[in-house]
């Protein structure tokens, strides 16, 4: 049922062949399939191998990347406002929470909200005004009722939290409609898109964003500022992962809209959801700002979990038989940063396993590891013995200081996230993280599928900055702001 004939499926068609209405959308992106040269890059064979021979040698080569459409968006700061005006596509399980921690921050007003599920959307709708605001548009006329919201003239930042499907294609909209634009993860999931987003930031000088709430998690935020005042020595590697078993969810109908999330497993072989693993490790390693990622390693094992999960617990009849799994239970790839640096990165939401994103980060002085929380330092720490992380909360980053208990899901993450960007709109300042951090953290998804593919051979990670990774600049390690 899981054997490879079936592994080279377009990922723009459906599981019976067909082209879904969501494929539709993609295909305006020129793409002719994440198989295929719709990657956009397909002469990276011939230099994959070298950069992971020298990647010091390979960062430095002449840039293949493509032309720059306009100026970087690299240190640009919002405009400064007063009040930051949000619209908010997707209010299912994630969206319909976040517009709680919107709502919670000062200096914000949700103006727009849109679902194509009317029910959804007035619920939202109705939080906005118990919360003393405004009543806001409301859009829910099909799927791409999308375009008419990005269209107002009084929003200033556009939030995206719908299937990976719409992604790239509402993103584009809000830049191309005057918008800054944050997106759940994946941002898109083909490497043409990426640059397309790239190209798209930097000539409507809008900001498009990966929202990565992991990269906004206590022991991540302290974790950076230590080793960014040297407590690790020199950074040798690092780890992140996804591994959150999601077989229940993934085959309740009432928890995904329809069974997009689990037909991706139907579609790619590659790590499907690298951003949360990979930002937080990036910003330790200054990767983009001082460092950069240049190539990629995958291994996958094979597809099993779902296939079994589904045999067990779905009735005879139901759709997901007509299903077969493509993806790798777990799939582990080894990015090469220009430094020499190593960072693995790890996938697998099909299998009976705790929750874990790794977080790990090594260096010259020691290590600390996420899962449980350990670490060990020298000269602090000696007889090969794991120590309390929670000795070291004088390292908490001032976000963390200021709002100790904050509200939201996932341990705060999340409020820190929409506090932060909309303090940084509200003040005019640099977002901590940019459209090329977006795409370096989600283009694992193609390029570990290749490598999979290719038997492990290492892919070349674009250098979607052009150069402008050497100049060291600031990032989530941020100074508190004066209000």
């Amino acid at each position: 049922m899981n054997d490879d004939a079936s592994q080279d499926l377009d990922p723009l068609t459906s599981d019976d062949g067909s082209m879904s209405r969501r494929s539709v959308l993609r295909t305006t992106a020129g793409a002719a399939g994440i198989a295929g040269v719709g990657l956009g890059l397909g002469t990276l064979g011939s230099t994959a191998a070298s950069a992971a021979e020298n990647p010091v040698a390979a960062a430095s080569a002449p840039d293949a990347s493509p032309a720059r459409k306009g100026a970087t968006m690299a240190g640009v700061p919002f405009d400064r406002r007063s009040t930051v005006r949000v619209g908010i596509v997707g209010l299912g399980n994630r969206g319909g929470s976040m517009i709680d921690l919107f709502l919670a921050v000062t200096g914000v007003r949700v103006v727009a909200v849109c679902d194509p599920v009317k029910a959804k959307a007035e619920q939202a709708a109705a939080k906005v005004t118990a919360a003393g605001q405004p009543t806001p548009a409301v859009y829910t006329n099909g799927e791409d009722d999308y375009e008419n919201l990005c269209k107002r003239g009084d929003i200033d930042f556009v939030y995206v939290a719908t299937p990976w499907d719409f992604h790239f294609e509402m993103a584009k909209t809000a830049m191309l409609n005057g918008k800054h634009v944050g997106v759940e993860c994946p941002v898109a999931l083909q490497l043409d898109q990426l640059w397309q987003l790239v190209d798209l930031s930097e000539r409507t000088r809008r900001h498009c964003m990966q929202m990565e709430n992991c990269c906004y998690g206590r022991n991540e935020m302290r974790v950076l500022r230590m080793a960014h005042a040297g407590l690790f020595g020199d950074l040798l590697h690092g780890a992140g992962a996804y591994n959150h078993d999601l077989r229940g969810l993934m085959f309740d109908p009432d928890y995904y809209e329809g069974p997009w999330r689990r037909l991706w497993h139907t579609r790619l072989r590659g790590d499907l959801y690298p951003n949360h693993g990979f930002g937080p490790v990036a910003n330790y390693m200054d990767v983009n700002r001082g460092d950069r990622a240049v190539s990629i390693t995958s291994v996958g094992s094979p597809s099993r979990g779902l296939a079994a999960y589904r045999k067990e617990h779905m009735p005879a009849g139901d759709p997901s038989w007509k299903e077969t799994y493509i993806e790798s239970d777990r799939t582990i790839s080894l990015v090469q940063t220009a430094k020499g640096r190593v960072i693995r990165l790890e996938h697998d939401v099909s299998t009976p396993h705790p929750y874990s994103r790794i977080n790990s980060l090594g260096g010259t002085k020691g290590v600390f590891e996420d899962y449980p929380e350990r670490i060990y330092l020298e000269p602090d720490h000696s007889n090969d013995e794991w120590a309390d992380f929670g000795a070291y909360a004088e390292w908490d980053h001032w976000l963390w200081k200021e709002h100790a208990d904050p509200p939201g899901g996932h341990g705060g993450m999340d409020y820190m996230l929409v506090f932060r960007l909309m303090q940084c709109m509200r003040l005019g300042l640099v977002p901590d993280f940019d459209v090329y951090d977006a795409a370096t953290w989600t283009s694992p998804v193609p390029l570990s599928h290749l490598s999979i593919k290719a038997g492990g051979a290492p892919q070349q990670i674009p250098d979607f900055t052009r150069g402008e990774w050497k100049k060291a600049r600031s990032g989530m390690d941020s100074e508190q702001p004066a209000e």
